[in-house]
């Protein structure tokens, strides 16, 4: 149970349909391949790794993600909510804006892809792949052990090695339509009921 004290993060899990997607999609069997962090139940500061145009997947980095956009339209995803004390919250929130205010610096870190294929970690300064990065954010927080080196982490890894709740799976338009519905999401939250 939620006490008002707590903050909630929100981890989005999305499946795009572009044809990077379904070439990892190939690869790893899970309905969901791009994972990003959000601080706010609505959706308007996302946060991930991905392309920087939406139909280049060459070009890519950090990004703050429109969920209203062409590549979003679509695209089918899973919410899950993670609760967390003030203290982790602003680390995390800290973290994401350090990357967002030298994001010319990032790149996104293709060979780590192929490091996840061949189960090799990757090191690279200032590039990550999405769920590398939400996992970084999250190992920042204190929200989540170093279970496992980031760099091997997918996206379907996440909701396991941290204490999220599964809070809505379908389309992403239909979750903004049914958040713009709720009068308090932090009811919902503390109800512990789910918006499936």
């Amino acid at each position: 149970m939620m006490t008002t004290k707590e903050r909630t993060i929100y981890l989005l899990l999305s499946d795009t349909g572009t044809v990077l997607t379904r070439l990892i999609k190939c690869y790893t069997g899970q309905p969901y391949n791009h994972a990003s962090v959000a601080f706010d139940a609505e959706m308007t500061e996302v946060y991930s790794f991905g392309r920087k145009i939406a139909y280049n997947p060459f070009i890519g980095g950090f990004v703050r993600e429109d969920l209203h956009s062409e590549l979003f339209k679509e695209a089918a995803c899973a919410v899950y909510a993670l609760s967390v004390t003030p203290d982790q919250y602003q680390r995390m929130y800290r973290y994401v804006q350090r990357i967002a205010a030298q994001q010319e610096r990032y790149r996104y870190n293709f060979i780590g892809l192929f490091g996840v294929m061949l189960n090799t970690p990757t090191k690279r300064e200032h590039a990550f792949f999405c769920s590398q990065f939400v996992a970084s954010v999250f190992i920042e927080g204190k929200v989540m052990d170093h279970v496992k080196d980031p760099s091997l982490i997918e996206p379907g890894e996440l909701p396991h090695f941290a204490d999220c709740r599964l809070l809505f799976e379908g389309k992403i338009e239909e979750y903004q339509t049914k958040i713009i519905h709720l009068s308090n999401i932090n009811t919902l939250l503390n109800s512990g009921c789910s918006i499936i």
